[in-house]
């Protein structure tokens, strides 16, 4: 009789029992859970509102691609150019794989959540952690996406209306940042988030990616022609390594972790199978450091210490190339706002009926949902600290959910790992994550504590 290679591991199919090479290497881990999946995978091509492999990546890009890559400037201005390239293929490398772990770790552990796997290898209070991290990461991401709208869409229309608004003082109120706010929130945001399908948010995520080349051309195009007066200076340690890289880290990192939607887009496949999430992550991930490199080196290069928390209030507001950028990337806003809430309200259904509960009743959903989006758009009436925000979610939660957790259930779940690689890569991932956790957070409070006054990072 042959031997599990999962024989210490929980199974998730009868086909995973042959033996296909030692357990310990997580390669053949990955290629025997994609020989176990392929038994599903008529079953799964049946089902009714599935994604497609375009469509899967629309979402994911548009997850990794939210209101992060707006603030890559100010995360190249805290770490230094030279540093901050570095740090983002790293961290581009680190995310990558630690997506793929969220997977594997579920077929491991034979569950079908991120929080369920690390139930499975933690207990209530590994669960109870990874709720909160990906509940705060994604409520966290509503706030900054309410705060990016009031910050861009306002300031288009107003600069259409100019003369009207200059006469009209109730046209002035219905304009202002607050009012725009809450009226594409109440009309746009809010009922897209009441939808139960994320797959049919995935042309609405099409278009925000269109829209967010747009932006990163605009940019690219609009910044050498701004007034010197808006530009600052460049030191030596801008240019190589500034004091803080552990804070640009937690904006780059908030930008790339898409964790805690990373089942809910493997989920959405139709042929969700490892190796073709595999394939969708590398793309999504590869793409997304392109065009966050970009951005962070444009920006940064253009306005140097003068760059804000988002590079589009770095503009004028009167600049009309700029408003289209400003227009674009609320719309992407409006359509990613809907995919945090998705995740936000999954973790309430868990805390509040169990991880194996059936769906919310159609009047818990209505009730979590307004209560989730409209607590997030209240906060976004208060600042226009996107940097803050980014730094705070990044450091805590992105951490958490894509530096700690997914290499640790991995490394409690695949004991016999062989080769000196395999086996301490695990756990010097944990330690980068608690160390840019702890470091990050100080100085981001620090920071903030010196400097009260959101001025300097609202648009000009």
């Amino acid at each position: 009789m042959s031997t599990s290679k999962y024989q210490n591991l929980p199974q998730v199919s009868s086909e995973l029992d042959q033996p296909h090479g030692d357990p310990s290497d997580s390669f053949e881990i990955e290629e025997a859970i994609d020989d176990s999946e392929e038994l599903e995978l008529e079953g799964i091509m049946t089902q009714k509102g599935k994604s497609n492999m375009g469509n899967a990546f629309m979402n994911m890009a548009n997850s990794i691609l939210g209101a992060g890559i707006i603030g890559q400037p100010y995360a190249f201005r805290n770490c230094g150019m030279v540093g901050a390239l570095l740090i983002m293929v790293l961290l581009t490398i680190l995310v990558d794989w630690t997506i793929r772990l969220v997977i594997i770790n579920t077929k491991l552990s034979g569950t079908h959540s991120y929080q369920g796997s690390v139930y499975h290898c933690f207990g209530n209070k590994g669960k109870y952690v990874i709720l909160l991290a990906q509940g705060l990461f994604a409520y966290g991401g509503s706030m900054a996406f309410c705060v990016i709208i009031g910050d861009t869409i306002p300031h288009v229309i107003r600069s259409v209306f100019k003369s009207a608004i200059q006469s009209n003082r109730f046209l002035d109120f219905l304009l202002s940042r607050n009012s725009i706010i809450i009226l594409t929130t109440c009309f746009i945001s809010y009922p897209l988030a009441l939808n139960r399908d994320i797959s049919k948010l995935s042309k609405a995520s099409g278009l925000a990616l269109v829209s967010m080349l747009v932006i990163v051309i605009i940019v690219l195009a609009r910044g050498p022609v701004v007034s010197s007066e808006l530009k600052g200076s460049m030191s030596l340690k801008n240019w190589f390594f500034d004091i803080g890289m552990f804070q640009g880290i937690s904006v780059i990192s908030f930008a790339l972790v898409c964790h805690h939607n990373t089942t809910f887009i493997y989920r959405s496949m139709k042929k969700a199978t490892l190796d073709r999430f595999t394939q969708l992550t590398h793309i999504s991930c590869a793409i997304a450091m392109v065009c966050c490199s970009i951005m962070g080196i444009a920006g940064f290069a253009i306005f140097k210490d003068k760059t804000k928390g988002n590079i589009l209030n770095n503009f004028p507001a009167d600049d009309w190339v700029v408003n289209i950028a400003r227009f674009c990337f609320g719309f992407n806003m409006l359509t990613t706002f809907p995919l945090e809430i998705f995740v936000v309200r999954d973790i309430v259904k868990d805390v509040m009926n169990g991880s194996d509960a059936e769906e919310l009743s159609t009047k818990s959903h209505f009730i979590i949902t307004t209560l989730l989006s409209f607590s997030a758009m209240f906060v976004s009436l208060l600042t226009c600290n996107l940097g803050a925000i980014l730094e705070l979610t990044g450091a805590t939660s992105a951490s958490i959910m894509a530096y700690i957790l997914p290499p640790l259930c991995y490394a409690k779940m695949s004991p016999n790992r062989k080769g000196l690689l395999n086996w301490y890569a695990p756990y010097l991932c944990v330690a980068f994550g608690l160390s840019v956790m702890v470091i990050s957070t100080i100085q981001t409070l620090v920071t903030s504590f010196y400097d009260k006054s959101d001025a300097g990072h609202c648009v000009t």
